[in-house]
């Protein structure tokens, strides 16, 4: 049964640039809500592969006159979305690579999941980076990833004894023993 609106969790959405797009769903079944690029704010965090070095790049103006930021072979950038959002309490945004570009172009994203928590202030950043053999370009507006929103729970962590409940003591591999 489909949830309606007056159903669903709010997210609160302020956009900090002009040209800044709310993230969207691409269909009524979709998971993920679309982020987009937003190059039209300054500069952009690149930390480059060859050299190590971190720097601020402006993103260049093509020929058909679209902001474009090109990252070479390994760059990493935190590519603005121009916007900030809250949370309802209890949520996270899992931001996740979007599975076309990493297929057909190469754009990932290397902490993914990462999350966004419901206190976070500030815009949000997408860390992408190049795993691609050749430059790659993100044109202003351009989808980059997908923001997934999970319901947590709040534990308290106690200390006490744990022992071994099952037969799965041993670390990474525990269950490939069979």
């Amino acid at each position: 049964m489909p949830v309606s609106d007056a159903d669903s969790a709010r997210v609160i959405f302020e956009r900090l640039n002009p040209d800044a797009r709310r993230p969207t769903r691409a269909t009524g079944q979709s998971a993920g809500y679309d982020l987009r690029a937003c190059l039209t704010g300054g500069s952009v965090r690149i930390h480059r592969a060859e050299t190590g070095e971190v720097m601020s790049e402006a993103p260049l103006v093509g020929e058909d006159g679209r902001l474009r930021l090109t990252l070479e072979p390994g760059d990493r950038a935190l590519v603005p979305t121009g916007f900030r959002a809250r949370l309802p309490d209890g949520f996270e945004a899992q931001i996740r690579m979007r599975s076309s570009l990493a297929w057909k172009r190469g754009l990932t994203v290397p902490n993914a999941p990462g999350t966004v928590d419901a206190d976070y202030p500030d815009e949000w950043f997408v860390l992408v980076l190049n795993a691609a053999r050749q430059p790659l370009t993100i044109e202003h507006g351009e989808r980059i990833a997908q923001a997934v929103l999970h319901r947590y729970e709040v534990a308290h962590w106690e200390e006490g004894a744990v022992g071994i409940s099952t037969d799965r003591a041993g670390g990474l591999g525990s269950t490939g023993r069979r």
